[in-house]
Parts: C-alpha cells; sequence; structure tokens
C-alpha cells in the first residue's frame, strides 16, 4: 500500500533522472527541459492537492428535485443519476433566444462526446439547456453527437439557481457535481471561476481547464491565443 505520509522526493531530482533525452538537443535545451519537467512535476503535484482539498469538501446544500425533459420524455433531477452516485451537469449555452448554440461549449461538448461512454462507466454525465428538447436533439445529430445525453430545462429553474442566466436573459456556461447518498442528493461543487476571477493578459478560464483543445496548445510554441475562438463551422 502506497505510504501517503512519506515525503515526496523533491521534483527537481525526479526531473534529473529521467532518462528521456531527444536526438539531436544541444546541452542548452537539456538544461532548460529539465527546469521545465521539475516545473511540470510540481505542477502535477499541485493539481493532485487541489484535486485532494475538492474530495474533502464538506457536505453541500440539498438539493430540490428539477423538472427536465430528455430525449426518452420527461424526467427529473434524481432521473439524471441513473444507477451512479454522482451526477456531473454541463449548462449548455443553447437558449431558445439564440440562433445557433455557444462555439466553445460545443467544441468542449465534441471533445466529451469521444469521452463520455468512458466517463459513465462511473459517473452520471447530462448536458442541460434551456431549448426545447427537439431543438437540442437536432443538432445533436447535426453535429454528429452519439452518446451525450442531453436535456430541456423548460421552466429554467435549474438554469436560473444554478447561475446559467445571466440578468439580461442570456446564457452562461457551467460545470457542477451533485451526489446522491442514502436518498438525499446534495451539491457537492461548482465551477465559480468567471471574468472577474481572469489574470490580466491571459483569456478567462477555469482550472482545471475542462477542454483538451487547450491542453494541447499548452504544448505548443503558439500557446494559446486569447482572441481565437473556435466557431461551429470551418471551410474545408
Amino acid at each position: 500500500m502506497l505510504d501517503t505520509n512519506k515525503p515526496l522526493p523533491s521534483a527537481r531530482s525526479l526531473a534529473e533522472s529521467c532518462g528521456v533525452r531527444i536526438l539531436k538537443e544541444s546541452a542548452d535545451y537539456r538544461k532548460a527541459r529539465t527546469a521545465l519537467l521539475a516545473e511540470e512535476i510540481e505542477l502535477r503535484r499541485h493539481i493532485e492537492r487541489v484535486a485532494e482539498m475538492r474530495r474533502a469538501l464538506p457536505p453541500g446544500a440539498e438539493v430540490k428535485n428539477y423538472s427536465f425533459v430528455g430525449e426518452g420524455g420527461p424526467t427529473d433531477l434524481a432521473g439524471l443519476f441513473g444507477d451512479k452516485q454522482t451526477l456531473v451537469i454541463y449548462t449548455y449555452m443553447f437558449g431558445p433566444q439564440r440562433q445557433r448554440p455557444c462555439p466553445m461549449c460545443t467544441s468542449l461538448l465534441s471533445a466529451w462526446d469521444g469521452e463520455a461512454q468512458d466517463m459513465m462507466q462511473r459517473i452520471a454525465l447530462a448536458v442541460v439547456a434551456r431549448s426545447p428538447i427537439e431543438r437540442l436533439t437536432a443538432f445533436k445529430q447535426e453535429r454528429g453527437w452519439r452518446d451525450l445525453k442531453l436535456y430541456s430545462d423548460p421552466s429554467g429553474d435549474f438554469s436560473r439557481d444554478y447561475h446559467a442566466i445571466g440578468p439580461d436573459g442570456s446564457d452562461d456556461a457551467g460545470l457542477h457535481v451533485f451526489t446522491r447518498r442514502d436518498g438525499m442528493i446534495r451539491h457537492f461543487w461548482s465551477a465559480e471561476m468567471d471574468f472577474g476571477t481572469a489574470d490580466p493578459g491571459q483569456d478567462p478560464r477555469g482550472a482545471p481547464d475542462l477542454m483538451p483543445m487547450w491542453t494541447v496548445f499548452d504544448c505548443t510554441p503558439e500557446g494559446r491565443d486569447p482572441d481565437w475562438y473556435p466557431k461551429l463551422d470551418y471551410d474545408r
């Protein structure tokens, strides 16, 4: 069994012991890469510390049993759990006032669709938007999503209570985690980083970042472009 109380070796020592070398790399490159590797190890450890703090949150507020309409008909929050004890809901910016859904949300959900079957082995996963279910399923078919479960929030009660509707009636995205223990549904955690928590010169984003695309961009010399925005369609 892993002894979690045992002090970890320094990130620098782990980085220096790494045997990976790239063909024809220079000494300057290896020196800088080893320093970066130490920081990457520290980042990995910090991500785990934050996850541990998240898992240790005290019990959240009890949640009422909201009503939704899914592809199979009316259901409620309890029904979204299925046979799982944890439910993750993404609030999708696709309200009835929109002609088309949010491209950024759509990009994220397109990535999630490829992993939905895997995620749903351990948790329940639902996508909630305020548009009628017929409109949501039509776009699901257009986009080619196979495994995401979409639900309409026709009353807007859930969206309103969980910050998915702005003061002007606009949409806002969100990620919310709920638990069902001993028959009681509670809120566990929500993403709370918004535009007001963004650092200067950076595009507003949460941590952990939910979009694989940005993680890939972070590994490139171009990095993220705070002025770039995904589209629903591209010229081919």
